[in-house]
């Protein structure tokens, strides 16, 4: 049987993913202040081998959390994570456009 699936959509990714075993984590924006690259409820999901599809912001942001992910799905504890140019990580992410946003990351299954 073949699953033909959407792939620029990240929940039909994940769903596909899981179909085929992989194990999934699932990084949602869940608020945003000021100016931010995605809205609220933009996706970004990542199988345990570190493949994702999907954005929650761009840049240096998607690695920092594709690694949470990736703590995620090992440990199966959520994560939540906040990302803004006040905090020195944020510029170290690359989120320099202003705004903070804050994301919720975790396992599926």
């Amino acid at each position: 049987m073949t699953i033909q699936t959407n792939l620029t959509d990240p929940l039909l990714t994940a769903e596909h993913w899981m179909e085929a075993g992989r194990a999934v984590a699932i990084a949602t924006v869940i608020e945003t202040w000021g100016s931010a690259p995605r809205p609220v409820g933009s996706h970004l999901v990542v199988d345990g081998d570190g493949n994702f599809e999907g954005s929650v912001s761009g840049g240096c942001v998607e690695g920092s959390v594709v690694t949470a992910a990736a703590e995620v799905i090992a440990a199966g504890k959520a994560q939540m994570l906040e990302f803004g140019v006040a905090d020195e990580t944020a510029w170290r992410a690359g989120l320099s456009c202003g705004g903070r946003i804050r994301v919720f990351v975790e396992r599926l299954g």
